[in-house]
């Protein structure tokens, strides 16, 4: 079945979605998070994943729970932003990959770079490195909501990807943001078209009601 929703947002920038948001009130830009190729791009639905210091008693796992997820689905990692051991590599992005998701996002590190590169597998992350979290962190929990870069993650949210970095669409206001964005991007369009065509851009932006599409709805 499709999902007209991720469909529309997919058809929007980072930036318009991010100022439908503002519009809203909605803070769902993920401060710090970043791609690892600026020619990335990620659209779908979140499986969030809580990790925590690994329990010495009782140890879990850093990723078995990839083999369940169905493709188009954006693996979202809360690992509370540490840089110092990673919970994504390249056995991770290889299955990922092969599995047809939508890509991963990471508060936190990922390593084995290259290969996400070579395969055109989306992965936003905080940061890169190269030290295992094996034996360092585990699994809390998924499926639970999440914070990353700042803004909360819930299970089945949709998150957009491109080159500024990702966005949190709540799915309930999914279609409030889209409607937004939509207004925003004709705008946008029309005063590009215009200052193409000779008006000065003081003009195009009053013509269009830019300045009102950056005002907060009450």
């Amino acid at each position: 079945m499709t999902d007209q929703a991720v469909e529309r947002a997919g058809k929007h920038d980072c930036a318009t979605l991010s100022d439908a948001m503002d519009r809203l009130g909605i803070e769902g830009v993920c401060r710090g998070i970043k791609p690892r190729d600026h020619k990335f791009r990620l659209v779908g639905r979140a499986f969030t994943v809580r990790y925590v210091p690994v329990d010495v008693l009782a140890p879990g796992n850093v990723g078995d729970f990839i083999d369940d997820l169905p493709a188009g689905t954006v693996v979202v990692l809360d690992n509370r932003g540490r840089e110092d051991c990673t919970v994504w590599g390249d056995i991770m992005t290889q299955l990922a990959n092969h599995k047809g998701l939508a890509g991963t996002v990471i508060d936190g590190a990922c390593r084995d770079v290259d290969l996400c590169l070579r395969l055109g597998y989306p992965i936003y992350s905080r940061s890169y490195s190269m030290k295992t979290g094996k034996d360092r962190v585990q699994v809390d929990a998924t499926g639970i909501t999440v914070e990353i870069g700042g803004a909360l993650v819930r299970q089945g949210d949709i998150l957009v990807g491109d080159a500024d970095g990702v966005v949190i669409i709540p799915s309930e206001r999914a279609e409030q943001v889209l409607d937004l964005a939509d207004e925003i991007a004709i705008a946008e369009n029309a005063i590009r078209k215009a200052i193409t065509e000779g008006m000065s851009l003081r003009d195009a932006r009053v013509k269009y009601r830019y300045h009102s599409l950056q005002t907060r709805q009450s």
